[in-house]
């Protein structure tokens, strides 16, 4: 009877379950086994690869499982299984999941890491990438373009995953919909960790593009939802949207350098999303709108203090009868029910304008068309410190409607605006970096057409029965933990380092002392050297966070290398700190330089309290080469052939080889040319940098063999800044020549004998499109 009854329970059970499938699983140990198991998958069956090191595998995980029974390739131990060297994988069929998956260590064969198609006819449908991640898997080159997640087909999934790192040329990751079998996609990119992602140094570097120029007017439906990016600093667009329809809802965007843009395509929804600043960096941005039918809402702007393309709202103008890839007009946009804290010029209209430039430019860049049938409404701004410019035109605003909007400015006088009062409100601190007003500003928000639709607020209360204003319908509420870290990406994952003291190493001048306790270091780590002469006959090879520094009086190192060696060999990873230390060469050699080729990520230096003498170069940065910070400072330079040489990116594509160029309290006597060298090339108007901070400085006799007359070199380069230095028997025509229309300044300099400083307003530059 016992028997009879367990039979009857085991049917019951089965039926219960319905149509899904008891699950078959077969661990793999190679990609033998690995593609066997896939070519033999079915609906249910999990393929679990065993934990080690993948290396020089392209998975293609083509298979056709089901809504209630998908084919899962998932780690046997989450985080355990590393894919490794030239690697991939590629979606091919439908309900397919991988997960657990981590990518390290190598590159994409080809154009994408994470692929949702094979081939053009094996697409991915219905399936997930999740839990894994992704971090340095760039490309040898920072030229060779890939994207790390690529969308093709239709409801695919991007979730619970970390990727950081990606320096190279390419979204890390990009919607395609070239084809109507990759339209209509309705794709989801939810709860990930976008992790720090240093500047490219150059456009092309978006952490995410949804289509492109020429899919612009496509329907796509992507959602963008709930991720958290995290020092995404690639370029001006962390977010890059180029079609029709797509989501960003609840995401957090923490101290990253760049904006939410609506760069092509129509008719977005931007709804409560976090964009948080620090207060003192100025290219942490917000929204940037351009294009037509999108509603701004319910989102919570915090420390920004950017401007123009980069301010906390930027309002484009467009480009009349626009081409698919330029700019543009801006009509039938809604921003409404949001907040701005502590936020500098939220409102900015007309950006980007650029009439004054029509004698250099085309007609076909000329963004004159101001935006159109634009409402801004209900919307809440306090400041701690007035404003006398909360709005600023840089066009005028004449196609804007403002109504039932309000700030607190402290008393501070600004352009009186129709629809934006005065109020007297206080704020409160509900969490880190999250303050909501005391008490809603009684202002009844304004109904507009379609504003039913805006039914939750940024913590999503019901905005029912309420006329509220701002991001925030209720005083008395709790702030979700924006920056809890556990509720985004992995579950086995965290990119949390704990700090720990630096090692502390003593070299001799003993040979083969310097470079054995370089090669022993750990990052972070601190080699002290004891007073005399180091005779270096090698380059020091430096592919870590090291500092290297005299323990008292200053060390010298002679360096006795080869021709157009460097005596600093500047890797991938290394950042070299080099203080209070003499360099020799004989004339012929580098004091620094980064490697000619295979620069997959960045350098970084800092000289300070140097002396460097006898070099061809002083710094030699080659193409495709990238630091984000480069600093000299009370260092003294002097009979070298070259200086401070950054100017290789001559493809005028808008790369550059560091993000900032810092040159202060140094001297530079008898360096014959390319003193500094720092050159941007080609017409990119949404690249921002580099930056060159020159100041303090002293130049003797420099610039004898300069062939172009000029000492101090900046083209292209946007913030410049030559600021209290003196200038004293130089040979040439001119110490720099400066860009007007950019934010190229100079002040407080002493010239004697040594040409002028000249500012040209608009210079003229290649067209990069």
């Amino acid at each position: 009877m016992k028997k009879i009854t367990s039979i009857l329970c085991l049917l019951i059970l089965l039926i219960g379950c319905g149509k899904t499938k008891i699950t078959d699983a077969v661990t793999v140990t190679d990609a033998n086994e690995l593609q066997t198991a896939i070519k033999n998958a079915k609906p249910g069956d999990h393929i679990v690869m065993a934990n080690g090191v993948w290396k020089d595998i392209q998975i293609e995980f083509i298979a056709e499982g089901t809504k209630d029974n998908p084919i899962i390739l998932k780690a046997e131990t989450p985080g355990k299984v590393t894919i490794e060297g030239v690697s991939d994988l590629k979606f091919g069929g439908k309900h397919l999941i991988a997960e657990g998956l981590h990518f390290k260590n190598g590159h994409a064969p080809d154009d994408a890491v994470v692929a949702f198609r094979v081939d053009k006819k094996t697409i991915a449908n219905y399936c997930s990438f999740k839990n894994s991640v992704i971090e340095d898997f760039n490309k040898m080159k920072r030229d060779d373009s890939d994207r790390w997640v690529q969308f093709w087909g239709q409801h695919n999934t991007l979730e619970n995953c970390y990727i950081a790192g990606k320096t190279n040329r390419g979204p890390t990751v990009r919607v395609d919909l070239k084809g109507n079998e990759h339209i209509n996609n309705y794709h989801q990119i939810i709860n990930n960790h976008f992790g720090p992602k240093p500047s490219k140094g150059g456009p092309s570097g978006e952490t995410i593009q949804i289509g492109d120029s020429y899919s612009s007017m496509s329907p796509s439906y992507t959602m963008v939802s709930g991720n958290l990016f995290e020092e995404c600093n690639g370029e001006v667009e962390i977010i890059s949207s180029k079609t029709n329809f797509n989501e960003f809802r609840n995401n957090v965007f923490y101290k990253s350098e760049g904006s939410l843009v609506t760069r092509h395509g129509n008719y977005c929804t931007i709804d409560g999303n976090y964009f948080i600043g620090d207060g003192v960096n100025k290219n942490i941005g917000g929204i940037r709108i351009i294009n037509t039918g999108h509603w701004v809402t319910n989102n919570y702007f915090y420390n920004l203090i950017g401007e123009n393309f980069r301010s906390p709202l930027a309002v484009m103008n467009g480009i009349p009868k626009s081409p698919l890839n330029r700019y543009n007009q801006v009509t039938d946009v809604v921003v409404a029910y949001n907040t701005y804290i502590n936020s500098k010029s939220p409102w900015q209209f007309g950006v980007g304008t650029n009439i004054d430039q029509k004698d250099v430019l085309p007609a076909s860049e000329i963004r004159s068309a101001r935006p159109l049938r634009m409402l801004v409404a209900n919307n809440i701004i306090y400041n701690e410190k007035g404003d006398n410019s909360p709005i600023i035109e840089h066009d005028k605003a004449d196609g804007v409607t403002f109504k039932s909007n309000v700030i607190n400015n402290q008393n501070v006088a600004f352009k009186n605006y129709d629809g934006l009062q005065t109020a007297d409100f206080n704020i409160k601190q509900l969490s880190d970096n999250i303050w909501v007003p005391t008490e809603i500003p009684t202002v009844e928000a304004y109904q507009g057409f379609g504003f039913e639709s805006i039914s939750k607020d940024l913590f999503g209360n019901s905005r029912e029965n309420t006329t509220t204003i701002g991001a925030v319908t209720k005083t008395e509420t709790t702030a979700p933990a924006i920056l809890d870290k556990s509720k985004y990406g992995t579950t086995w994952y965290s990119n949390e380092i704990e700090a720990k003291d630096p090692t502390i190493a003593t070299a001799t001048t003993e040979k083969g002392s310097l470079q054995s306790k370089i090669a022993a270091a750990a990052n972070g780590d601190i080699i002290s050297l004891a007073a005399g002469n180091y005779t270096i006959d090698a380059s020091l090879i430096i592919n870590k966070t090291i500092t290297i520094q005299s323990a008292s009086e200053k060390a010298t190192i002679t360096f006795s290398g080869n021709e157009n060696t460097p005596l600093f060999e500047l890797h991938p990873k290394g950042k070299l700190t080099l203080e209070n230390v003499v360099l020799k060469g004989n004339d012929t050699q580098l004091a620094f330089a980064s490697l000619q080729k295979n620069m997959f990520t960045h350098f970084g230096l800092t000289v300070k309290n140097c002396d460097i003498q006898n070099f061809n170069y002083v710094l030699k940065v080659y193409k495709e080469s990238f630091a984000e910070r480069i600093t000299f400072e009370g260092t003294n330079i002097t009979n070298c052939a070259n200086g401070l040489e950054l100017s290789e990116e001559t493809n005028d594509k808008g790369d550059y080889n560091s993000e900032y160029l810092t040159v202060n309290n140094c001297t530079f006597d008898n360096v014959q040319k390319n003193v500094i060298d720092y050159y941007r090339g080609g017409y990119d108007e949404s690249t921002i940098g580099g930056n060159l901070f020159l100041t303090n400085s002293t130049f003797t006799n420099c610039g004898k063999k300069e062939e172009n007359g000029i000492l101090i070199n900046t083209r292209g380069i946007i913030n410049v800044d030559i600021s209290d230095n003196t200038f004293k028997n130089n040979s040439v025509k001119l110490v720099a020549l400066l860009w007007g229309a950019k934010n190229n300044s100079h002040a407080n300099n002493t010239l004697v004998n040594s040409g002028e400083i000249r500012v040209e307003q608009n210079l003229k530059q290649k067209l990069m499109y």
